[in-house]
């Protein structure tokens, strides 16, 4: 029986991609800058690629921060500091938080079963908050964000990091929950752990592995394993 739960929060818990564009949104118009959806694809766009180079060692967190807005304006020629802007959508995230629908009574579920542990990419601060607005600490056992134990999802630092501080664990009674192949997975596989891939939006593509739409099938995949 599987009691060991380690999720993953934005998009997964949380609805990222409303925050991201609501705090874009936001951000902008508080310096007075243009923010169109043209703008706002972009900067997804540009955004997400960075992520995942992030994810493969090849940008650092600090860079990542500014470089998505100075890739935009550069492509947008708009005229402004994308430091002073990347500091400010920062310190907004923290409080633009979207649970996704029914995320609390899946958390409520699972604890009943066992113990919760997040493991996040997100900033700290960002990710800490957005647990408590939301609602969902008393459902959790402990948070793993990367920021906070200096090792970044997908590596394998991340993974050993975890799997240490979990007192007990045990392989076959755990299960990684995410909504990303390039880094929840990869994250499961280091571990040696089974893993189900969290598709609030989309189909899984060739995915051959398990997968859930919704939280209900989450819940059935793992009464499964």
């Amino acid at each position: 029986m599987k009691d060991i739960f380690l999720l993953d929060m934005d998009d997964t818990l949380f609805d990222f991609e409303r925050a991201e564009r609501e705090n874009f949104r936001g951000t902008l118009a508080s310096f007075g800058l243009p923010c169109n959806d043209g703008v706002y694809a972009r900067f997804h766009a540009i955004n997400e690629g960075l992520w995942r180079l992030l994810e493969r060692g090849g940008i650092s967190r600090e860079e990542l921060k500014v470089r998505r807005f100075r890739d935009l304006f550069e492509e947008f020629r708009i005229d402004a500091d994308a430091s002073a802007v990347a500091d400010a959508y920062w310190r907004n995230f923290p409080f633009v938080c979207f649970p996704f629908a029914g995320a609390g009574a899946f958390l409520e579920a699972l604890a009943a079963r066992g113990k919760i542990y997040i493991v996040s990419n997100g900033g700290a601060a960002i990710q800490e908050r957005h647990l408590q607005d939301a609602g969902f600490l008393p459902y959790i056992t402990a948070a793993f964000i990367s920021e906070t134990i200096g090792a970044e999802k997908p590596s394998k630092a991340f993974s050993d990091y975890v799997i240490s501080h979990i007192e007990g664990f045990d392989r076959s009674r755990a299960v990684w929950i995410g909504d990303s192949l390039t880094s929840d997975m990869v994250c499961a596989k280091n571990a040696g752990i089974d893993f189900i891939l969290y598709l609030p939006r989309r189909e899984g593509g060739n995915f051959a592995g398990h997968t859930a739409r919704n939280y209900p099938e989450a819940l059935s995949v793992i009464r499964s394993l």
